[in-house]
């Protein structure tokens, strides 16, 4: 099986034509004067008008509905460093996600960098060609330095999916749990298994939307993060607790929500027992999970979980949340993706999984019924509703927090991407 499934993967990339996007033709180009208005001499008017005014250049090209994925590949999904060009299928995938979901153009960019400093240099020196930047497979702690960097030197939205698309979808599904489970979310105890960019973009996110700091340990590989060790980089540090834990084993004791973002089977059913009532248990590791849903449910039938892997119920992933914050976000024209339209895109996944599921989702899925659930506390990829919600919750927190550069959408919420 896994060996039909690597063939036919392969055979997907490479047939009818190699890769997975395409550009297309948007204005007729049938006749000499088509030719003459795209080109030479048409073309020199709307060149003069952006020269006149940065602006127009939203009025005259593609730049509002075009967004970059960038990667250097050095974190490429769950493979490792194998360099920019090895990246380049996955960032394809990207763009075809970015335009299958939210109508949004989107091309591949890879960059060969030897530091931090020079992908951030390059980034930059094109950034202005796009109306948005989605950074991918960037590895920790470079992602946090690069990403900073961009969002101060550029004036449109850069947004590291692997922290943050990971955060709001998680943060989603958390909210969700907790409200499941009756566990308040001021008083939870959360441990996070990982200390890497969507680890810590999680946790801070939760933060955000009301977890404590000193209920949540955060653990690396040596261990609990405590206020006691001294090799910790700044980010990691800031996570730090006054608390004896050290292992996992110490952590986990009566603790109500874990969330790994670690790897394979690293949360042990022993381990699961120890935790409070109503346990919940996100085991994001892909594609092996930190303890199999069949093995924790055997041993906690009260835990409510959620998994990376599309086989199990609850997946916690990305494309319900990143297609929609850019269409939000590019459609108001926002400078930047703040922490408000962040949580505002959890708020939105977090609510529509609370309702009525339509028909053609179920057949999509092959079920025969979905509602909000322990089986069910965050929407299906495949739900159309997540353009609409998702899209108008990011484009109003926007406007409200004054980073939008254009009124609240007269067309919104959009209902598929032939609105657009």
């Amino acid at each position: 099986m896994a060996e039909d499934m690597k063939q036919a993967a392969l055979d997907y990339h490479a047939n009818p034509k190699p890769g997975k996007i395409s550009i297309e033709l948007t204005t007729s180009a049938e006749t000499a004067r088509d030719l003459a208005l795209a080109y030479s001499p048409g073309v020199a008017e709307p060149v003069r008008e952006i020269a006149k005014d940065p602006e127009n250049a939203y009025k005259y090209t593609a730049k509002g509905n075009l967004v970059a994925v960038i990667s250097n590949g050095s974190a490429i999904l769950g493979l490792g460093n194998l360099g920019a060009l090895a990246s380049k299928p996955v960032m394809e995938g990207k763009a075809l996600l970015f335009k299958r979901f939210a109508g949004v153009d989107s091309i591949d960019i890879e960059v060969e960098s030897e530091s931090p400093q020079a992908f951030i240099d390059t980034v930059k020196r094109i950034a202005n060609t796009f109306g948005g930047i989605n950074l991918e497979d960037i590895k920790a702690p470079e992602c946090f330095e690069i990403e900073r960097a961009l969002i101060e030197q550029c004036e449109i939205p850069i947004f590291h999916d692997d922290q943050h698309g990971t955060a709001i979808v998680t943060v989603a599904g958390m909210l969700n749990a907790l409200e499941l489970a009756g566990k308040d979310i001021a008083s939870a105890k959360l441990v996070c298994l990982g200390a890497g960019a969507a680890a810590i973009a999680c946790t801070k996110l939760l933060i955000s939307c009301g977890v404590k700091p000193e209920n949540v340990s955060m653990l690396d590989s040596k261990g609990v993060i405590h206020s006691g060790r001294t090799d910790l980089n700044e980010y990691k540090a800031a996570f730090a607790i006054d608390t004896d834990n050290r292992t996992l084993d110490d952590a986990i004791e009566g603790a109500d929500a874990f969330l790994g973002l670690s790897g394979p089977n690293l949360l042990s059913a022993e381990q699961l027992l120890k935790m409070a009532e109503n346990p919940i248990v996100f085991a994001c590791s892909n594609p092996d999970p930190e303890i199999n849903p069949d093995v924790a449910r055997e041993v906690r039938p009260d835990v409510i979980m959620a998994t990376g892997r599309s086989d199990f119920p609850n997946q916690v992933n990305n494309v319900l949340g990143f297609p929609f914050i850019f269409r939000g976000a590019l459609d108001v024209r926002a400078k930047a993706i703040n922490e408000e339209m962040k949580i505002a895109a959890a708020h939105a996944i977090r609510e529509l999984a609370k309702e009525p599921v339509p028909q053609e989702v179920l057949d999509a899925y092959g079920a025969d019924a979905l509602e909000f659930g322990t089986e069910y506390i965050i929407p299906k990829p495949m739900d159309v509703r997540l353009l609409g919600v998702v899209a108008a919750a990011v484009a109003k927190a926007a406007v409200d927090t004054g980073v939008a550069q254009l009124p609240y959408p007269a067309n919104y919420p959009l209902k598929s991407v032939d609105d657009i």
